[in-house]
């Protein structure tokens, strides 16, 4: 334990002795003198946590010591006990403890009192000395709690670009395939052929899946992803996915079977493409994972509130189940149920930990119950709204896309697939386009000719298409500051969409896009017209 230094200060050599027996103890040092200007140098060179002073003295009496004290700012703190022989009067007290005194003792010294005060602040000293070393620590851990948090921040500020970065660079190569098979569909194929571009659409969609499950799970941990909940058909949606999944079960000789409660609501409130994406993810897990028997889509109503239902969706599957030991893993982040699964099956690891995490989003309940080589269910639970007011809505024909009539668009894009897929389009609309590669040569093509818009890719060398937007904003073509601008983006974070906005453009279309998107949005920024 650490000792605590206290001076005593007496003009008297014998009263110094005294106070000396009384106080000899173990954890403390004892410091004294009779001058009082020694007391002054010694206060300021030594750790002085308590002195016992004097009030009677020559040259300097007590009071007037510790006024000098108090004032110094290395002194200030230091416990004052006047040690007086002088009258007990309010008046003398009182201007002691004004002085900066805590306490008086009083000639002659009672042992018991004299020691039991002395303890009593000797445990003050501690006491203080030890909060304030815990605030130090406090401080310590407090800097190092900022210094995380900006690591914590820089590395999700980082870790967000480079997905942003990542999903441009990936999902434009795969909107050029997806792209170009479009293409390759309506042109002369054979049978053969034609079942290869079917092939090349489902792989590269498959990929774009993939891609896709990354960044949802990357905007779920950013806390940016949103539930966004409307009319939906509950029925037709099950049927929909059903459907959607149907061929590859027939492919491994599964049956895939539907029991829909007959008290199900026709329609329900609810976010219907995160719903989708549930149910997907549950019953082609399913399928992935059974070699022989059956996948089962069983919904039912197993609770009923007023408006509200509670719905619980359940895929069965006499698959080759999961050991009790790896139920949890198989929520995990590109996690599943032991290292063979990856081998014989295939698979990321995403799909269930997406399920998990929109569960939770949507305010609902996953559970799993399986046996080996038996199969598993998979059971999700939620409230729903029942939805009354339901429109009819008509189904709506694909829309057939018309040329344009005297239309002249500006293309900046890098990418050689990208390039051929957007002037194929265009081509096919009459529309009449100049094409360039980078945000510096579209500034320089818009000073020397008229366009009635701007088609700008965001991720592009020498001049990215933001920057380019924004120098058009200011006025680097004359006259030309307004021309509308839509962005085409690879990237699909929260906040692209927000950055493309600001840096001035009109609208954003994300690759790969939808023709009826592009075409829509030409009718919606120019005055042009159709044949």
């Amino acid at each position: 334990m650490e000792k605590i230094n206290i001076l005593i200060v007496d003009d008297r050599p014998e009263n110094i002795i005294a106070l000396e027996a009384l106080l000899q103890r173990a954890d403390i040092n004892i410091i004294t003198t009779t001058n009082p200007n020694e007391a002054l140098r010694l206060s300021w060179e030594m750790d002085i946590a308590i002195a016992l002073v004097d009030v009677q003295m020559p040259e300097m009496d007590g009071f007037e010591l510790v006024e000098i004290l108090k004032s110094n700012p290395r002194t200030k703190d230091i416990l004052i006990i006047f040690v007086t022989a002088i009258s007990k009067e309010t008046k003398y007290a009182v201007k002691g403890l004004n002085t900066g005194a805590v306490d008086y003792l009083y000639k002659p010294l009672d042992p018991f009192v004299t020691s039991a005060k002395v303890d009593s602040f000797i445990q003050f000293v501690r006491n203080q000395r030890e909060i304030k070393q815990k605030n130090k620590e406090l401080e310590a851990y407090q800097k190092e709690l900022i210094k995380a948090k900006e690591a914590a921040e820089q590395g999700k500020r980082i870790k967000e670009n480079f997905l942003a970065n990542m999903s441009h660079e990936l999902r434009t190569p795969i909107n050029g395939i997806i792209g170009i098979a479009h293409v390759l569909e309506k042109t002369n194929l054979s049978v053969e052929q034609q079942e290869m571009v079917k092939l090349l659409e489902i792989s590269s969609s498959s990929l774009l899946g993939v891609i896709n499950d990354i960044l949802d799970l990357s905007k779920i941990e950013a806390g940016k992803f949103r539930i966004n909940r409307n009319d939906t058909d509950l029925i037709g949606l099950c049927d929909v996915v059903v459907n959607l999944l149907r061929i590859r079960a027939k492919e491994k000789k599964l049956e895939l079977i539907t029991i829909l409660d007959p008290d199900l609501p026709k329609h329900i409130i609810a976010d219907s493409l995160r719903l989708n994406q549930i149910l997907m993810n549950l019953i082609g897990n399913a399928i992935k994972f059974t070699s022989e028997g059956s996948v089962t889509l069983k919904v039912d109503v197993v609770n009923a509130k007023g408006n509200n239902v509670r719905i619980k969706f359940a895929v069965i599957d006499t698959g080759i189940g999961i050991a009790k030991e790896n139920i949890e893993k198989i929520f995990e982040t590109f996690e599943q149920a032991d290292d063979q699964t990856t081998t014989n099956f295939g698979g990321t690891g995403l799909g269930l930990s997406i399920v998990k995490n929109l569960a939770k989003l949507k305010g609902g309940s996953l559970e799993v119950h399986s046996e080996i080589n038996k199969g598993s269910t998979f059971c999700f639970e939620n409230w729903y709204q029942i939805s009354k007011d339901v429109k009819t809505v008509v189904k709506k024909t694909k829309e057939t896309l018309l040329p344009f009539t005297n239309l002249k668009v500006l293309v900046a894009e890098d990418n050689p697939i990208n390039k051929f897929l957007i002037i194929k389009i265009l081509k096919d609309w009459k529309v009449e386009a100049d094409v360039v590669e980078n945000g510096k040569e579209a500034i320089d093509k818009l000073r020397d000719n008229d366009y009635d818009i701007i088609l700008m890719d965001t991720f592009m060398p020498v001049m990215n298409g933001l920057d380019a937007i924004k120098l058009i904003r200011n006025g680097v073509a004359p006259g030309k500051e307004n021309i509308p601008i839509i962005t085409f983006s690879a990237a699909v974070m929260e906040n692209d969409k927000k950055t493309a906005m600001e840096a001035g453009a009109n609208d954003v279309v994300s690759k790969p896009f939808e023709l009826e998107a592009l075409h829509r949005k030409l009718m919606m920024y120019t005055s042009a017209t159709t044949d």
